[in-house]
């Protein structure tokens, strides 16, 4: 069969034929393309010769490609795991023993786990999670610890139940786990003290809300009142304080860098997430100002392309608006979508930085 005019402009046009124009190793395991004409399949960075489009098949995987009766390249062999892939399994294998570990494996035991030494071992865990094996860890026990306490266990109960060897040892950092005594964050924030103003900047109603630790919620809105009450609801309990002349100067920072965020912001930071969110906050970080990346795009770059679901999920739980900035995340076409705090202004974030970008 083949190809009309139509088709082939539409195959063209096609994102995927663009990653393998480019031969963007960042898209293999997302998909893969076969070439009628030589009857194989290839992943999207295959260095052989380009087909032309009209005779190329996309599959969602190597099976569905050997279904449909193509053969593996020899040269890129998709049928094989990619070495970023048998990487991030090793990763994925050593996070799984240190959740699932009731004291935590030295990094020689990881690394010998893994099969690799423990220098290339601590890189390649860094690179992969954004975090050393010890902070990941450190992550886990404050996850599980906000879990236990939200279901009402006993506070002794919860630190054991979260891994931690002794009271003392997760009291020595219980600011930097909750921000709080564990008691206040299990009443709703009870007897907790946040501080919060409301400004406003080009993008409409701005509140910015601090604990002990450092800025805990930027947030954007057309209504003041919403913002407030939508703040409330997640520590009901807690004693929210209006903010003084010291705090409107914190704020005024922060509009400053919402007006032009290529400036930085030089505060300290109060980020509270599961490993995997930090994971993901950490690389939205990474994204160059002016400039976008896929969802699909930021699963590979964090090893795990197949995820994009979660690093979706994991954008909208994101708190402090254009300091983590999840609005540098676009769909795989480059169209908006899923921004908490609407997708106009996420439009005139992207086309602000683009447009200083120049």
């Amino acid at each position: 069969m083949t190809m009309n005019s139509g088709d082939v402009q539409t195959q063209i046009t096609d994102p995927r034929w663009q990653l393998v124009l480019a031969r963007d190793s960042h898209a293999d395991g997302q998909f893969f393309y076969s070439v009628k004409t030589t009857g194989i399949y290839c992943r999207p960075s295959c260095g052989a010769r380009l087909p032309n489009p009209e005779n190329v098949a996309f599959h969602a995987t190597a099976e569905a490609a050997e279904r449909a009766g193509f053969r593996p390249c020899k040269r890129c062999k998709p049928d094989q795991l990619a070495s970023i892939e048998v990487q991030a399994a090793k990763v994925s294998q050593a996070c799984r023993l240190i959740e699932t570990a009731e004291t935590l494996p030295t990094r020689a035991q990881l690394a010998e786990h893994a099969g690799l030494s423990s220098s290339h071992f601590h890189r390649l865990f860094k690179t992969m999670t954004g975090l050393t094996p010890k902070a990941y860890a450190s992550a886990h026990r404050a996850q599980k610890m906000r879990q236990a306490l939200g279901e009402n266990m006993a506070v002794t109960a919860a630190i054991y139940a979260a891994g931690y060897g002794s009271n003392s040892r997760f009291y020595e950092h219980m600011h930097q786990t909750l921000g709080m005594t564990p008691s206040a964050y299990a009443k709703g924030g009870r007897h907790a003290r946040i501080h919060f103003a409301i400004a406003e900047c080009s993008l409409g109603s701005l509140l910015v809300a601090t604990t002990d630790k450092g800025i805990c919620a930027i947030a954007l809105g057309d209504d003041p009142e919403t913002l407030l009450n939508d703040f409330q609801d997640k520590f009901p309990h807690a004693r929210l304080i209006g903010g003084d002349t010291e705090f409107e100067t914190l704020v005024a920072k922060v509009v400053g860098f919402i007006e032009a965020p290529r400036l930085g912001l030089d505060l300290p930071l109060d980020i509270q997430g599961t490993a995997f969110q930090q994971r993901v906050w950490q690389a939205l970080r990474e994204i160059p100002y002016g400039t976008t990346v896929s969802y699909s795009e930021l699963a590979s770059r964090l090893g795990q392309p197949k995820a994009v679901r979660a690093v979706a999920s994991a954008c909208a739980a994101n708190r402090l608006a254009v300091v983590i900035p999840c609005h540098r995340v676009v769909r795989n076409d480059g169209s908006l979508s899923g921004y908490r705090w609407g997708l106009a202004r996420k439009q005139a974030l992207i086309e602000k930085e683009a447009g200083e970008s120049r």
